[in-house]
């Protein structure tokens, strides 16, 4: 017995895939293949959710689909009732900076904050809101005061860096629940968030010192990752996908400042320090293995992510930070382009648009066009093929046969290769005069 697919559904999923971007919802109706890697990644989940901690880098090809692979990720992870953060690096938003671009990068992922119940993002306030509801069962439950039962829960927190702050302005929120304060408590949110720019406003508004700002990134990180468990979730899964943005920065020592935090992450994450935090990031082979820009020309990091010399002649060890992504084989490719017919057809076989032999003759028209790139990175594949079932749903009258031969398609280009000149580590005389931060900002302004 076939499941009907909701219209909605259907719709999202065709939606985002003609126009070349993951689908939000749905892409359990399209995954195939890459059985090892979800394993292992299953795996992952299930030990930040023990109380452990974990970090992939999960590196793939342009359009091999690393974007698609850390969507679904996400929900398994909130399946297994963790909390997901994720955001795209950009120049603008990067791992360590000093103009604010670190703070950018927070603050996206706390506007990504999702939740099984809030899986699209914004889940900020019902995880403090939860917090505090948790909080005051637990009061009523044994006679307490639920500002103490609040207090004695976040002692945990004040003791880490920066944890003083983030203790108080829960602290806030409370407060503002208690009291009805809305303003109090969207402040408090606020600030949660990294959207407080300046320490000034931040004191007026909670009476707290500090914000989190470009030096305190990753130290906000792990205390959300133990707050988010505080509250009753499993742990918190941040997934950071195109990393080839720090590849492509010009100024080396911008560069390396960045890898130097990636390094620290590394650390936190194999030592298992970085309690409940599991951190995945996406990248491409030149990002990684490239020795003259990439991870590999950090020497601490090269060597904690260098390959097992043992994995030879077909054999695999998925255990390793680094997760490549297997190609899609012919039979994988095969097998989603069924799926996307079904999608389609709404979940219905009787209303399949193409049999069983037009996918096989779609496929060997790609081969004769792009070779076999149409299954190894298969984006602008994908695409082509929904435009090529929209035309045949839309004119009834054609034949897959007529329409099957008018299909264009083009190999995929990844716009990654067009990097720019780094600069040199010696400063010229000029460049000598502007202080670093100045220095970075020109840097960013190049890009």
């Amino acid at each position: 017995m076939t499941t009907a697919i909701r219209p909605k559904d259907r719709d999202a999923v065709i939606q985002s895939l003609r126009a070349g971007v993951v689908p939000r919802i749905g892409q359990h109706l399209i995954q195939v293949g890459r059985f090892n890697e979800i394993a292992a990644l299953n795996k992952d989940i299930e030990t930040v959710a023990d109380s452990g901690s974990c970090i992939r880098f999960v590196i793939g090809e342009y359009g091999s689909g690393k974007t698609f692979f850390l969507n679904l990720v996400r929900a398994i992870a909130l399946e297994k009732r963790l909390v997901t953060i994720h955001a795209d690096l950009n120049p603008d938003r990067r791992l360590h900076a000093t103009g604010g671009q670190a703070r950018s990068l927070y603050a996206e992922m706390m506007r990504n904050i999702s939740t099984r119940s809030k899986p699209d993002g914004g889940a900020m306030q019902s995880i403090v809101e939860r917090f505090v509801t948790e909080a005051l069962k637990e009061a009523k439950a044994s006679g307490r005061d639920p500002e103490v039962v609040i207090h004695e829960k976040m002692n945990i927190l004040s003791e880490m860096v920066g944890g003083y702050d983030f203790a108080q302005v829960i602290a806030a929120y409370w407060k503002g629940h208690d009291s009805g304060n809305e303003q109090l408590k969207a402040d408090a949110i606020r600030w949660l968030r990294a959207e407080f720019t300046t320490k000034t406003d931040a004191r007026n508004a909670l009476g707290v010192r500090t914000i989190i700002d470009d030096g305190s990134f990753y130290d906000h990180l792990k205390l959300m990752a133990l707050f988010v468990r505080l509250a009753g979730f499993a742990g918190l899964l941040a997934c950071l996908d195109e990393l080839v943005n720090l590849y492509k920065l010009s100024n080396v020592q911008s560069r390396n400042a960045n890898y130097e935090q990636i390094l620290r992450i590394l650390n936190d994450s194999l030592q298992g320090t970085s309690v409940g935090l599991g951190v995945i990031m996406g990248g491409t082979p030149d990002f990684l293995m490239d020795t003259r820009r990439g991870l590999y020309s950090y020497s601490a990091l090269q060597s904690r992510l260098a390959e097992n010399t043992f994995a030879v002649k077909g054999l695999v060890d998925y255990s390793g930070p680094v997760l490549r992504l297997s190609n899609l084989s012919p039979e994988d490719f095969y097998i989603l382009l069924g799926k996307i017919r079904h999608v389609f057809a709404y979940g219905n076989p009787a209303d399949y648009l193409i049999p069983d032999e037009a996918l096989k003759a779609f496929m060997e028209h790609c081969s004769k066009k792009i070779g076999d790139a149409y299954f190894r990175t298969p984006r602008n594949t994908i695409t082509s093929f929904v435009n090529f079932l929209s035309v045949l749903e839309q004119n009834r009258q054609a034949t897959w046969q007529g329409v099957l031969g008018t299909v264009d398609i083009k190999p995929d280009i990844n716009p990654d290769l067009d990097i720019p000149q780094e600069e040199t580590a010696v400063q010229t005389p000029s460049a000598a005069l502007l202080p670093a931060e100045e220095e970075e900002s020109l840097a960013t302004f190049k890009l």
